[in-house]
């Protein structure tokens, strides 16, 4: 972790170290250029987080995925939980998950060339504003390399700014744009994206949110990270659990899979829940209650980073107001709170603390956007623990889903659509299972929908008659190889039907 500032909180950067700050950022740039091979593909995301334990749980998960993602940033920033001198995991936490990727990465390069170097991740991750709760008056080396990402104009793609933590360093690096480039604001805001694990302070709503609302930024405000939280043994239903039972957290993850994941804080002896009333088994899954956020922009070919409400691995999430989106609360005439959207308010952390154990067919509504694929996550991250350790021809790697047509039709009610996913392969040469199915929620159209022959690679989708106004429905064209781990995508068809 790089130190080029002191830690005195309230201090600007000298000049001097800010020239140095300046100069280390255009060669991280340069750098990373040159590492780039499929920009097109790959999200760019700036990640902030605060060193949580969970945290710790989901860097391990991040840096399995790096191929996945075009990682601009790891910057270690504070919370209302853990700041200097509250709770702190130390500015220097992240060194040692970064030094056992390094160990594991040539190991990596055998499954994917996309991998970052460990060098070029070392040059990335910075210090943010870690003094206190929500302090955002120093100018920090974490949130001068957000600045220099955000104002660098060679590349306009959309960038993700990841709060796994609280928002100061990110709200502290758009102030110093404010303050010293406010021409810039409109450009910068344009490429801007968020993805916010709750509220952990208060400068969204103090400062990003009264300057920069006008820019209509979109933001993902997710609060259902809590199914892979620390109370996931009451959330997930009985037939994933499973997946985080020390059982199989030890075989897949914890033990064999070489340095990094030998990391991974699992439960250890004398573990209990959150409130102390459940005892974890030694092994058993902690909490990644930051995993959604970078889960959601993985390219698995569910098209989720195309809107919000889509779905996919990191949630489904709905239009609030403006250009904000949170969690679909399955309450008739819930009313989203105007402010904050965080443990005291967010309506699945209220429910687990307030109404849990009642009306669980809600809890099960509201958190089944992430339940839904989480056995299929977890054997994914088990075959990226064993990209650490084994050979390519000793591994599985997940299937290519291609359909046979456009994926995006105009029909009629009543027509019949011929589906293929003709061109569909398995690096492995693994058999394959075909499952086309319906995708209820982000449908229009919310009856059933007849698919014939959905387990094959070739189906017919018959649109429901019964349809008399312009509607869109979602189809997912599922596939998972016959490995070990099996592995699973999918590629996704929207229909717009007019009759």
């Amino acid at each position: 972790m790089k130190k080029v500032v002191s830690r005195k909180s309230r201090t600007r950067v000298a000049p001097y170290y800010l020239f140095v700050l300046i100069l280390a950022t255009l060669s991280v740039s340069c750098m990373h250029r040159n590492e780039k091979t499929t920009e097109n593909s790959r999200t760019r995301v700036i990640v902030t987080s605060d060193g949580e334990v969970d945290d710790e749980c989901s860097i391990v998960r991040f840096l399995l995925y790096a191929n996945e993602l075009d990682v601009e940033g790891i910057i270690t920033s504070s919370s209302q939980y853990h700041s200097h001198g509250h709770n702190w995991a130390g500015d220097d936490w992240l060194d040692p998950y970064l030094e056992a990727y390094s160990k594991v990465y040539s190991n990596l390069l055998l499954h994917d060339k996309s991998y970052p170097s460990p060098e070029y991740l070392k040059s990335i991750s910075f210090l943010g504003n870690v003094e206190s709760e929500g302090e955002m008056d120093s100018i920090t080396p974490g949130s001068q390399h957000i600045v220099n990402v955000l104002l660098d104009e060679t590349d306009n793609q959309p960038i993700w700014i990841q709060a796994w933590g609280g928002t100061n360093t990110i709200a502290r690096a758009l102030k110093t744009i404010e303050q010293e480039h406010p021409e810039k604001m409109a450009y910068v805001a344009n490429k801007l994206r968020f993805f916010f694990i709750w509220e952990q302070d208060s400068t969204y709503q103090a400062y990003i949110r009264p300057h920069w609302g006008k820019y209509n930024i979109l933001t993902i405000i997710c609060d259902q990270f809590w199914a892979l939280a620390y109370q996931w043994n009451k959330i997930l239903p009985d037939d994933k659990q499973t997946y985080f039972k020390a059982g199989w957290m030890n075989s897949h993850i914890l033990e064999g899979h070489g340095e990094l994941c030998s990391l991974y804080k699992a439960h250890m002896p004398g573990s209990h829940g959150l409130s102390g009333d459940t005892a974890f088994d030694v092994g058993d899954f902690r909490s990644e209650g930051d995993s959604p956020s970078f889960i959601y922009a993985i390219n698995t070919g569910l098209r989720s980073m195309e809107s919000p409400d889509f779905g996919g691995w990191g949630g489904r999430y709905i239009k609030i107001r403006e250009n904000t989106w949170m969690d679909p609360v399955p309450v008739a005439d819930y009313e989203y709170p105007e402010g904050r959207y965080y443990t005291k308010t967010a309506w699945g952390r209220s429910y687990m603390r307030n109404g849990y154990p009642e009306h669980q067919n809600l809890m099960n509504a509201y958190f089944k956007p992430l339940t839904r694929w989480a056995d299929v996550l977890q054997n994914d991250f088990a075959a990226r623990a064993d990209w650490c350790v084994k050979s390519y021809e000793e591994a599985n790697h997940p299937p290519v889903v291609k359909l046979n047509h456009p994926l995006n039709l105009t029909s009629r009610p009543g027509q019949a659509i011929q589906l293929s996913a003709k061109g569909t392969y398995d690096p492995d040469n693994d058999d394959l299972i075909y499952n086309w199915w319906f995708y209820r929620e982000p449908s229009d159209y919310k009856g059933e929908v007849e698919i014939e022959n959905n387990n094959l690679r070739d189906a017919t989708l018959i649109i429901p008659k019964a349809i008399d106004s312009e509607m869109r429905l979602h189809v997912v064209c599922e596939v998972a190889d016959k490995g070990i781990p099996q592995l699973t995508r999918y590629n996704r068809l929207i229909i717009d039907v007019v009759p």
